[in-house]
């Protein structure tokens, strides 16, 4: 086990319509990490972890459809990566048995994200909670070195740590056959909703990837703005940010600026002008609606492109499944044999 290979590891569920969220907590790292990361990639779509909410068969085939055009859209390169469905390798539904079989309850009962669903309504089923099981299996079957998440997410990473100690300390103490992953903590910045909670599908305040138009511009002028007008001295008590105001438009610019152009915009806050001319919020999600508009043009023609070409996509997690099966089946027929079973 100590000559595997660099291997980086990530998931997104296909739980609906994905957005800026979405992509600047993740898929952009995902993709910069094909050419960045010194070893092998692999992103697969988590339709098995989709299964503790999903209740609508077509809207679960249409949502992992849409995720793996989405990334291919947005520059995932099969030929760099590999990108697969998750329920395309039955084998990590037999590791994660495995894996429950020297798993404390204790651990699995310490875990934020069942609690955080529970408390915000989602019903507590079996699934929900061994959750961090198929997650570890996830990992551990492809022995990831690396994991890229948010701090959210940081927790699970250490029970998958967990579990590799438990499964080779139980079978295999003198010559381990799970790989213990690192966390690696994604730069995701906080990305700010239309009402300013953190964007989420579940909050029904994000920001379609692929929207434009119309239809984005109306979404752009409903994101709530700071209380204070642009170029007024702050109200006493004001938090300071650098910058004064607590405005979710500048912020979501923030993510697609350069520097510079940031800077600039920064002087029409402070002044409430742009070149002589009156600057306000609504002249903000001006410039918003365009950036966003430009930042994912190229990206939305290839989307229509592969979305009339549905047997590419198809191919691509086909392959995909193979590479992810092989090595599934490698690290599962080890497990088997340290553990009896072969």
């Amino acid at each position: 086990m100590e000559n595997l290979p660099p291997r980086v590891l990530s998931g997104i569920q296909p739980s609906g319509t994905l957005h800026l969220g979405n992509y600047f907590g993740a898929i952009q790292q995902h993709i910069a990490l094909q050419h960045e990361f010194p070893g092998e990639s692999l992103f697969f779509i988590a339709d098995y972890h989709a299964l503790t909410t999903s209740r609508d068969p077509e809207s679960l085939r249409s949502n992992v459809r849409d995720v793996a055009v989405t990334y291919l859209a947005l520059g995932l390169d099969p030929n760099k990566a590999t990108l697969f469905r998750q329920s395309d390798v039955p084998e990590v539904t037999e590791l994660a048995w495995m894996l429950s079989a020297v798993t404390g309850m204790g651990l699995l009962e310490r875990a934020h994200s069942y609690k955080d669903r529970v408390a915000n309504g989602v019903r507590p089923t079996v699934g929900l909670f061994t959750y961090p099981i198929l997650m570890a299996s996830d990992i551990l079957i492809y022995r990831a070195s690396m994991v890229p998440v948010g701090k959210d997410q940081v927790q699970h990473v250490e029970m998958t740590q967990d579990m590799a100690t438990y499964f080779n300390q139980a079978h295999c103490p003198r010559s381990p056959v799970l790989r213990r992953p690192e966390w690696k903590l994604s730069k995701t910045p906080y990305v700010p909703g239309i009402d300013g909670r953190k964007m989420s599908k579940s909050y029904g305040n994000s920001l379609p990837l692929f929207e434009s138009g119309k239809k984005l511009k109306k979404l752009v002028g409903k994101i709530v703005t700071d209380s204070t007008e642009l170029g007024r001295p702050l109200p006493h008590g004001k938090r300071e940010d650098g910058l004064g105001y607590q405005c979710n438009v500048l912020s979501l610019l923030d993510l697609f600026l350069d520097e510079n152009a940031m800077q600039e915009v920064i002087e029409f806050y402070k002044h409430a002008r742009r070149d002589e001319q009156a600057f306000g919020y609504g002249h903000a999600k001006i410039l918003l609606h365009e950036a966003i508009d430009t930042h994912f043009s190229e990206a939305r023609h290839r989307r229509e492109r592969l979305l009339a070409h549905p047997d590419e996509v198809d191919a691509v997690l086909e392959q995909g499944a193979l590479r992810a099966r092989s090595l599934a089946r490698e690290t599962l027929d080890e497990c088997k044999r340290a553990s009896g079973l072969r």
